[in-house]
This record gives structure tokens, sequence and C-alpha cells, in this order.
């Protein structure tokens, strides 16, 4: 595989980035290399700074193959701050202004990764608790098993219009709203890489499912997803399958190798099948009054609560009459209940053949006449 399988220019920045490709080498180093604002999401899974002490033994006394590596060695917790903000601070730099950021930690380090996000501006919209089906246990019997980890979702500022493809989340969910507790399995199976003598070939792969939901949630396909901590490439191969563009830096050589050759072998998936699910949210806005231009609900017309029990007229600016009173369809409706609020394209009916329907499914046609279709 090519490592610059082509550039894609960012939509808010007029500097292109070369995409899908690992870069090879120090994070903050490689970071401080690619062009500010050029990358729609990053995803982090970095050193969790374990603190290990000692070799772990499950009762048969075999040993634990645990997360002992040098990377994720650190002096002190101050020194795990300095290195946190610094890639933080560059992932930031590098986010579109609507981009966001999910990070990955345990009860190690995910407190300091929160505080260092809110410290450099981020906007905090989601914890998540992933809740592995199959964790391993506490072999001491001192504590509570460790069974889940915590992902923070952030948006790149309080202003930021982040992606959020929530029809499709639902959707995934059985027409449920998706939430913040998610069930999956750790990575297991084919799935998991391995050296020749079988042993692991990276101690915390994350598992595709995590990624899968992830990237479907919060990017659309041709964006750019930055892992600053790539390991094996599990970002990569997922961005790929789905139709987005990816980059990884990753320091280990191993690391570089295994992840290209994973990516390789993956397919990409057809475009209709990666397009994220839309729905009312996403359609272009059309006013009450645009339906009354239009002759779709003409001035004069009666409208009715659900019930039948209020009767307004249209108004040929677009409001509605009601007992000497007139307002928007959303004012007006909420006044006619007594309440602060009310979504008038839900609340006001009119009648067609005797049968009563909301005035929401006027905007449909409003949209056809308009050419917004599939706007």
């Amino acid at each position: 595989m090519s490592r610059a399988e082509g550039c894609v220019r960012g939509r808010a920045s007029a500097r292109s980035i070369a995409v899908d490709r690992v870069l090879e080498g120090d994070c903050l180093e490689q970071l401080a290399k690619l062009p500010s604002e050029s990358v729609d999401l990053v995803f982090a899974d970095p050193p969790y700074n374990l603190q290990l002490g000692g070799t772990l033994l499950r009762p048969d006394q075999s040993r634990v193959d645990g997360v002992d590596d040098d990377w994720d060695r650190f002096e002190s917790f101050a020194e795990y701050d300095r290195f946190s903000r610094a890639w933080l601070g560059e992932c930031r730099r590098v986010l579109k202004p609507d981009g966001a950021i999910w990070v990955i930690g345990s009860y190690h380090n995910i407190f300091r990764l929160g505080a260092a996000l809110q410290d450099l501006g981020y906007w905090i919209l989601n914890d998540i608790i992933w809740r592995k089906s199959n964790p391993m246990p506490n072999f001491r019997g001192t504590r509570f098993t460790n069974a889940h980890e915590t992902l923070i979702w952030a948006s790149r500022s309080r202003r930021a219009r982040y992606t959020f493809n929530y029809e499709s989340m639902k959707a995934l969910n059985d027409d449920l709203q998706m939430r913040s507790d998610w069930l999956l399995p750790i990575c297991a199976g084919p799935e998991r890489l391995k050296d020749r003598a079988g042993k692991k070939a990276h101690p915390t792969q994350k598992p595709e499912a995590l990624l899968h939901r992830i990237i479907l949630a919060t990017t659309n396909p041709g964006d750019v997803i930055l892992d600053p901590f790539f390991g094996t490439g599990t970002t990569g191969a997922v961005a790929r399958r789905l139709g987005r563009r990816w980059i990884g830096i990753e320091r280990d050589r191993d690391y570089v190798r295994r992840a290209r050759e994973r990516i390789a072998k993956v397919r990409p998936l057809p475009a209709e099948a990666c397009t994220p699910l839309t729905g009312k949210r996403h359609a272009p806005r059309v006013p009450f009054g645009t339906i009354v231009e239009l002759g779709i609900l003409e001035a004069g017309e009666t409208l009715f609560d659900p019930a039948q029990k209020v009767r307004a007229k249209v108004r040929a600016d677009g409001t509605l009459a009601w007992q000497g009173t007139a307002g928007s369809i959303h004012k007006l409706g909420a006044a006619v209940q007594g309440r602060t609020a009310c979504n008038g394209w839900t609340f006001w009916h009119f009648k067609v053949d005797g049968e009563l329907k909301p005035i929401d499914v006027l905007r449909a046609e409003a949209r056809r006449q308009l050419g917004l279709e599939g706007a």
C-alpha cells in the first residue's frame, strides 16, 4: 500500500494534508509537522501510566501478560501531565474548528486527561463507559474486577459544530437512543494480532467494534481521522473499511510494519454502505411562512390541535390567529396550552379528506418545490 494514497483538502484550511499513511517517529515530533486545522477527528489511545509494580500471577502461578513496556513508564505524575498536555495541545491545533477528539483511558489516567482537555479549551461532550463483556479477573482479590475503560468525547471548542450521526446510532441500537455505556468484548480471537511465538503483538490492541461505533457516530465519509498512538493500526483498518481517510503516528518500527500489512488487507465497503443515516435535523430548514408563500397551505385555512379543541387561522405572513391573538406556530402553540414552549410543526394539524395530519409533513413538498431534496 502506498504511504500516501492521495491528498484531502481541509474544509477549514487552505492547506492540504497527505493521508492514508503511517508516520514513523515520536508523536510530538510528527504532530508538529502536520498543518493546522487539517483533520476532522482524533482518536487517541495514549499510554495509561499504569504504574505496575512486580509480576502479576494467576492462581495457577502463570504470569499475566500485562503492560510493562517502556512507553507506558513515567517517572512521576508531573512528567505524565507535561507529556499529555503537549500532545493534546498539538491535536487541538491540527483539528479543524468543528473537529472533535476521542481519548480512551483507565482509572490510572483518564481523570488527569479530562482535566487537561478542559484546561486546553476542549469542550467535553460525553464520557463513555466501555463495559467489557469478558474482562480480566482481579487475581489478587484485593479490589473490584476492573471491567471497563472510559472514553472522553470532546469538541475542539464549545462553539464547534461537531459531527454526531444521531440517527445512525439510534438505528444501530434497535431504534433506541444510544446510551453512554457500551457493552463490547475485548480484542480476542482472529482479530488479535500475535507474534510467531503466539503472544500478543501489542498489549493494548483495541477491538475493531469499538472504533467502528466511534467512526460511524462522529465522522462522515472522506473525513480525515488522526491517531497519534497508532499501535498496530486498528483505527486505520476500520477507517479504511468505512470510507474515511486516516493518518497514524507510531514510533515502534515493528508496530508500524504490522499496521501497514494489516491495513493493506482491508477491503473498503461500497460508499452507500458507509453513508450515515440522516433525519429531520439534517434536512434544509424551511420556515412555515415559505409553505404559505408557495401556496402549499393557503392563508385563511384552519389548523387544529391534535384533539381538535383549538382552531387557529393561517395568516398571510405565516403567523396564526386564535381568539384575538396572533403569533408564530410555536408561540401560539405554547400560548393555547399555557406552556412556555411548543414545537408547532407537530402540534398544529390540517385536514385532508377529513383526516388530521401534522403540518410537519408539508415541509417535504416545500423542499421539493425549492429544489432542496437531497441537499
